[in-house]
Formats: structure tokens, C-alpha cells, sequence
């Protein structure tokens, strides 16, 4: 019996130390530099998403992440934009509508912190920070958004 408990306890510790290592990750063509860099300091236990918006299916590319992180590949031009307008997908918009609709539905379980690093454009992660701070409740020391843009305030 004393066996069964250390093996729960030794499988508790091991899943509560991969909960500690979950990342929402976004980027654009512009920022695959950033990307990569970014990705060689997580730690291979890391966990999470990441979400890449490229101009065309042609631009995707084999990145090196993390074993148990997912990666999503958004192609502007076979996506449309907003609903109803006909226009094509302008830049931004694919890679916020992917991490917002991904937020709304992961972002549920105040167990599980998750480390969010947006390295997209200005307008989508703009559009992505309001989603996570107004109406997901996101502490904004939990985003990290590149500081030229601005849309993080740290406090002091």
C-alpha cells in the first residue's frame, strides 16, 4: 500500500512540474527570428501552443519547439477576412482569431499558469492582449508583447 502511495505522490510531482512549463506563443513572417530564439530557452519539458501567420502556404517552414508543444501554421492567403466583408485576410487578423478562439477554450483553469509571449505584429497582438486582459482577466505580468508597441504597462 505504501508503494501505490509513493507512486501516486511521484506521478503528482512529475505532472505538476510539466504544468509549470505551458506556453501560448505567437508570431508572424516578421518575427520567425525572434521565434526561434525564444524556443531554444524553453525547457524540452515545455508544454503549450504556438500559432505562426505567414503570408502563404509556401512560408511555412520546419521550426525546432519543444516535443509537447503544438504548432499551428496560419496562412493568410487561403483565409478569408472578417465575416461577411469578402475581403481577403489582412495581416494580424488570422494569427488573433486562432489565439483568441484558443484562449477562450484553454484558458479556463486558473490551475494551470500559462506564460504567453506574442511576438506577431502590432495589430494582431494588440487585438490579442485586449482579448486576454478585458475579457479572459490575463494578469498583463503573465503577457509578454514586445515594448516598442506599448500595449503592456509595468507598473512600479
Amino acid at each position: 500500500m505504501d508503494i501505490s502511495l509513493d507512486t501516486r505522490s511521484t506521478r503528482s510531482a512529475r505532472r505538476a512540474a510539466r504544468r509549470r512549463a505551458h506556453y501560448l506563443v505567437t508570431a508572424d513572417e516578421h518575427s520567425l527570428v525572434d521565434l526561434e530564439m525564444f524556443l531554444s530557452t524553453l525547457p524540452l519539458c515545455a508544454s503549450g501552443r504556438i500559432f505562426i501567420e505567414v503570408p502563404t502556404a509556401a512560408d511555412i517552414q520546419v521550426i525546432d519547439a519543444p516535443g509537447r508543444m503544438t504548432v499551428t501554421w496560419l496562412a493568410r492567403g487561403v483565409r478569408s477576412g472578417a465575416p461577411g466583408t469578402g475581403r481577403s485576410c489582412a495581416p494580424g487578423e488570422a494569427l488573433s482569431r486562432a489565439t483568441c478562439a484558443w484562449a477562450d477554450e484553454m484558458l479556463c483553469d486558473d490551475e494551470l499558469e500559462t506564460q504567453i509571449t506574442l511576438l506577431g505584429g502590432y495589430l494582431g497582438t494588440a487585438d490579442i492582449v485586449d482579448h486576454l486582459t478585458a475579457d479572459l482577466g490575463v494578469a498583463p505580468s503573465s503577457i509578454y508583447a514586445p515594448e516598442r508597441f506599448g500595449l503592456l504597462r509595468s507598473d512600479s
